[in-house]
């Protein structure tokens, strides 16, 4: 069928369930919520045969939802309402939260539900929940609500009601959910009910949640201990943060850590006493916390950047926690770079979490010198972990922007970018492995073949382009190694597709070697068994033997250095050079400014030449 998604923008769930859908065999098209007007000319256009909204910011119009199925994907369960859903989830420390799909009417949240899905909470922040068990509840419950479209429309089913659904239940597989029956006696079992529930099964119409104001999100340093702490950050990551202050500078925190006890120092609560990895560490009631990311309202680049240089002069100050970079797992302090080993010391894991998958100067630099750590390590596979929500999205777009000259810095980071591939690249004495725990973007998907096997999880999404950052040409040395894995032809391909692309797809064309489980602890499980196997493998030295040859047969053939200076001679336009595009793309991407327009590879409807077939061309 046609889908329309109507959507704010094309965030981290609107890409899975366009290539998931897609996938189904659906035809797909997007829509921004710019204006009621121009969502109208979209479905006249398009003449969806439904309409999705899987990420909004205001009602859907009743011109829209009066005339066409419109469904509302909620990141709530069943009788939640309001724009905080899982703001306030974490915040009153849910057990379990869910999606609820229902369809669009003039109050908001509170139409007949499709299908619901519910997950437990995880102790983790807003965004990494949404990108993961958000997201995939939400998969799942979309697809229940499409199977019922036959009956609807046959008139053989109904969506349920919100008055008399138990909350959180989910619908998935029910073509009746469970309701608690409205009659006299039910006053005293409502009692024995939790608020959700009691509210649901008197009848009502569910609970709305106010839109969660800073107020709410206030941290009192002098009295708050470090769970709530956590809590009230983790609620605001991603978006808004937390207004609070920094060395008397007021500020949006974000990234937060917990510390560790030996990582303490005498201080009073809310005093900041080091700095690690761009974070600051600051202390608690009855510990600290590692404040990783900040927005400075007073600053000239009033976007996110680390901690340590929104505040570099007073960071300059502060003592470095420095910490080994190899630890095993029972340690739990935090940095963003791990390496770890194997018990029998055959297997490497470096792990790279950077935030939102950015990579700047410093971090690849630091980046480089662990892989050249590992390199001196007497392990034969070495596999790299990347980050739990993202492999890698390439270069640090917010550090750039903030830079006295952002045509040098972006010179700067993807020249340390492509010394990240080189160190990868040149290591031959073993083999390695990617293994994308999660989504990978433009210089990130290039960095992963770098690997001799790209092992993803499955439902990641991989984005392996640059041109929807103002037409880059990008490096990485991709002309050396998306050829090699895919011909020439199919590369040019993927270079021109702008969609995103899911990992399972990735492997047929030859960008992914294996998929495993879209559970992460099962994942990483496999990960470290199929490793095992490879350095288990009596035909290990051989493989490494054939590994070393080739490369010395591609560098006879063509160096790498000549593949990354044509990359950069490209990418030396791009960011000096008279078109503006990528500088232009760069700043609307960090300012997040409105959208003005859905990019034409999104919305199909808008192609020229495009209609809808009539019923004897499709027949």
């Amino acid at each position: 069928m046609r889908i329309l998604l109507l959507t704010h923008s094309f965030n981290s769930l609107t890409q899975r369930l366009f290539a998931e859908l897609q996938a189904d065999g659906h035809e797909l098209s997007v829509e921004f919520d710019i204006a009621d007007r121009v969502a109208e000319e979209a479905v006249a256009l398009f003449r969806p045969d439904l309409i999705l909204a899987p990420f909004l910011k205001r009602a859907v119009p009743e011109s829209i939802w009066s005339c066409h199925l419109t469904l509302i994907v909620h990141p709530g369960i069943v009788g939640d309402r309001g724009p905080s859903a899982l703001d306030w989830a974490i915040t009153n420390g849910e057990g379990e939260w869910g999606v609820t799909v229902l369809q669009a009417e003039a109050a908001m949240d509170a139409g007949p539900v499709w299908a619901s899905v519910t997950f437990p909470m995880r102790d983790a922040t807003k965004a990494s929940l949404y990108r993961n068990e958000v997201t995939a509840a939400a998969l799942q419950a979309v697809r229940s609500a499409i199977e019922k479209l036959p009956a609807w429309r046959a008139g053989t089913w109904v969506p349920t009601p919100l008055a008399g659904i138990p909350s959180g239940a989910s619908l998935v597989g029910r073509e009746e959910p469970k309701a608690y029956p409205a009659t006299p006696g039910m006053a005293g079992c409502a009692a024995l009910l939790p608020p959700y529930d009691r509210a649901l099964a008197c009848g009502t119409r569910g609970i709305e949640r106010p839109l969660m104001r800073q107020a709410h999100r206030q941290i009192d340093w002098s009295n708050d201990n470090t769970t709530t702490i956590l809590q009230k950050l983790r609620a605001a990551d991603g978006f808004p943060g937390v207004a609070d202050a920094l060395f008397g500078v007021p500020c949006h925190l974000f990234d937060a850590h917990p510390a560790t006890p030996d990582e303490l120092r005498p201080a009073g609560p809310g005093e900041v006493i080091a700095r690690r990895d761009g974070a600051l560490l600051r202390a608690t009631t009855d510990g600290a916390v590692w404040i990783g990311h900040v927005k400075r309202a007073d600053h000239e680049h009033p976007f996110k950047l680390p901690a340590t240089v929104a505040f570099a002069a007073e960071s300059a100050a502060l003592p470095e926690l420095a910490i080994p970079l190899m630890r095993d797992a029972t340690d739990l302090r935090w940095s963003e770079l791990r390496y770890r080993e194997s018990p029998d010391g055959t297997i490497g894991f470096l792990a790279f979490d950077f935030y939102n998958g950015a990579m700047a100067t410093d971090q690849c630099r630091r980046l480089t010198a662990a892989i050249r750590f590992a390199a001196t390590r007497q392990t034969r596979v070495l596999v790299l972990e990347g980050g739990r929500d993202f492999w890698s999205n390439g270069i640090h777009l917010n550090r750039i922007e903030a830079a006295a000259s952002p045509a040098d810095e972006s010179w700067a980071n993807i020249n340390a970018m492509d010394d990240v591939c080189l160190a990868l690249l040149t290591l031959t004495d073993r083999l390695t492995v990617a293994a994308l725990r999660g989504n990978a973007g433009a210089g990130g998907c290039f960095l992963a073949l770098a690997a001799d096997y790209v092992w993803a999880r499955d439902g990641i999404v991989l984005n392996p382009h640059y041109k929807n950052m103002g037409n880059l040409f990008g490096s990485e040395y991709w002309t050396y190694l998306l050829p090699r894995r895919v011909g020439t032809e199919a590369g040019r391909r993927i270079m021109a597709n702008r969609l995103p692309l899911l990992a399972r797809d990735a492997k047929p064309l030859g960008l992914v070697d294996a998929t495993f489980s879209p559970d992460l602890p099962t994942f990483e499980t496999e990960i470290a068994r199929h490793a095992a196997a490879l350095a288990a493998d009596p035909a290990l030295a051989e493989r490494i033997a054939a590994k070393a040859s080739r490369r010395a047969a591609d560098e006879a053939d063509k160096p790498l250095s000549a593949y990354r200076d044509e990359e950069l001679a490209a990418m030396r336009r791009n960011f000096y050079g008279f078109d503006p595009s990528y500088h232009v793309a760069r700043y609307h991407f960090v300012m997040k400014s409105p959208q003005s327009w859905t990019p034409r590879h999104l919305a199909r409807h808008r192609d020229l030449g495009w209609r809808v077939p009539d019923e004897a061309e499709a027949a």
